[in-house]
């Protein structure tokens, strides 16, 4: 292995770690879609492999994120 291949391999990890935060959000976006939707918590862990736990702290995170204005100016 050289210095020029490691780096190649490095750079390819990098990408990855990149292209998969973007999937991540994305799919996190549409867990939070269905939901929205209605789809029962059980078909959305089915779907994704994520226990219920995970999928509830998906769907609080995002009510979480759209409260934080109004929290914030509460007294």
């Amino acid at each position: 292995m050289d210095k020029r291949s490691l780096a190649q391999f490095a750079q390819r990890f990098r990408d990855a770690e990149q292209r998969a935060e973007v999937l991540r959000q994305e799919l996190a976006a549409a867990i939070r879609q269905a939901d929205v939707d209605g789809v029962a918590q059980k078909d959305i862990c089915e779907a994704t492999g994520y226990t219920r736990q995970q999928v509830r702290r998906i769907v609080l995170a995002s009510d979480a994120d759209t409260n934080k204005p109004e929290t914030a100016t509460e007294p």
